[in-house]
């Protein structure tokens, strides 16, 4: 991670070391707050923003998941999360903005507890690592399981909640490989530590329902959409690991990682263990579609200018 110059902290640019908060912040003590990824990529006319309506969207819909009282609007964040990108220069990959409770309170009580907002940018380069991309990435499958919906707001992108990737992660690196593969109460795939999974088997692409306890990603329903324009047949339903181990190709999709294709679960290879035809064609018209390049999905970049 390359930091940047400034970072966007309730209404204000500030110098990236005086983006700070107070040791007693409630989401320092209890994970309260909601983020988005976003990835911002370089086109023909400028830097664009992938999908902003989106993030910002699901962004306002986590802060109301957990009653944050959000005191900026939709087009107050959507303009600001512009305007921290152009101060910060074409060197920007990648931007995070985060509603958290930022007021000084011990105790798990979150009411009247104040919401901040702030937005930084970052360059991130490859997040799986340089090669993951062409290579394929190896998984593991955890032993911490997806939070399901009885006992968190699984669907949201709650800071407190990735403490259980974190631990996912920490795992798969520790035993050598990329990232998790995590299963929900059920037992089946729910997603990777922070990215959703697709199947390609017999023909057809299938990827866990919302309802799997996963998050709807944003870059997972674009995929979805590109596949489907292609030709291919999308299913969203349960989908078990040995359904994953036995598939012809396996891919994770998310913001930060893209496209990737898995090489193998578990020590067991997918397929002949190396990127499939199928990941490849969504691999390169996404990149294509990203890049301004694809006029049929230019609705999806907002232009920073």
């Amino acid at each position: 991670m390359e930091k940047t110059k400034k970072i966007w902290l309730d209404g204000e640019l500030v110098d990236w070391e005086k983006a700070q908060v107070h040791v007693l912040a409630h989401a320092l003590n209890y994970g309260t707050g909601v983020f988005e990824g976003i990835r911002v990529y370089p086109t023909s006319n400028g830097p664009a923003v992938f999908r902003l309506k989106d993030h910002v969207k699901r962004l306002l819909e986590g802060a109301k998941v957990m009653a944050f009282d959000v005191k900026f609007s939709y087009d107050e964040v959507f303009e600001a999360i512009k305007d921290t990108v152009r101060v910060n220069g074409d060197g920007v990959d990648y931007v995070k903005p985060c509603f958290f409770l930022g007021g000084e309170e011990v105790g798990l009580n979150p009411i009247n507890v104040d919401c901040r907002l702030a937005i930084t940018c970052i360059r991130m380069g490859s997040y799986l690592g340089e090669g993951a991309q062409e290579k394929g990435a190896t998984l593991i499958t955890s032993s911490w399981k997806r939070p399901w919906n009885m006992a968190a707001p699984a669907g949201a992108k709650v800071n407190g909640i990735y403490v259980t990737s974190c631990l996912a992660k920490r795992e798969a690196v520790e035993r050598g490989a990329s990232e998790a593969l995590m299963l929900n109460a059920q037992g089946n795939i729910a997603e990777c530590s922070g990215e959703n999974i697709f199947i390609y088997k017999r023909g057809k692409l299938y990827t866990p329902k919302v309802t799997d306890s996963i998050l709807e990603g944003i870059t997972r329903n674009s995929i979805m959409e590109i596949a489907s324009d292609l030709g291919y047949e999308v299913f969203e339903r349960e989908v078990s690991r040995i359904e994953a181990y036995t598939a012809d190709e396996v891919f994770m999709t998310g913001t930060a990682a893209e496209i990737t294709p898995v090489s193998s679960i578990d020590n067991r290879p997918i397929g002949d263990g190396k990127p499939g035809p199928v990941c490849k064609e969504l691999q390169d018209i996404f990149h294509r579609v990203v890049r301004g390049e694809e006029p049929q999905y230019s609705h999806w970049l907002d232009l920073v200018g």
